[in-house]
């Protein structure tokens, strides 16, 4: 990631940038979960029917998340692509990663320490969220599913 970017605030630089590292930490053990063949335990969450969902998953989260933000600061819409179905997500993975962290760097750029912890505004799934905590939720998403792959990839 280009560290010439400017941000008005240094928060959302940070989170911006941990973003990259940390979704990009993510394709890559999730890579290895696939060639190590890894399964997951049963889930009743689609996200969880296989390693392809679960990467599909996370991908498509990640652009998601910066399209709510645009969405809720009436900023212009980031251009984001929906993410490749399972089927193809272990093929063009790489591709959309890019893509999305492309799309992720400037649409925050202008935004005031002001507006990152009030007004609160609900998710898609209803949890209320300051464009703060969005960040951090953005940015431990892959990190979480990261760490579920490492303790699986751990007992092989």
């Amino acid at each position: 990631m280009s560290s010439n970017l400017q941000y008005r605030s240094r928060a959302v630089r940070a989170m911006v940038r941990l973003h990259d590292e940390h979704l990009r930490r993510f394709v890559h053990t999730w890579r290895l979960a696939l060639a190590s063949s890894v399964s997951l335990p049963p889930a009743d969450d689609p996200a969880y029917a296989s390693l392809e969902a679960l990467g599909r998953h996370v991908l498509s989260a990640a652009g998601g998340y910066m399209i709510w933000m645009c969405e809720v600061l009436a900023l212009p819409d980031p251009g984001m692509r929906s993410a490749p179905e399972a089927s193809a997500i272990v093929r063009d993975a790489d591709d959309y990663m890019e893509h999305v962290l492309e799309r992720w760097r400037a649409p925050l750029g202008e935004v005031p320490n002001e507006k990152l912890e009030t007004p609160e505004y609900p998710s898609r799934w209803q949890t209320r969220y300051c464009i703060d905590s969005m960040l951090e939720h953005a940015v431990m998403h892959p990190i979480r599913h990261a760490f579920q792959l490492d303790e699986l990839l751990k007992y092989l």
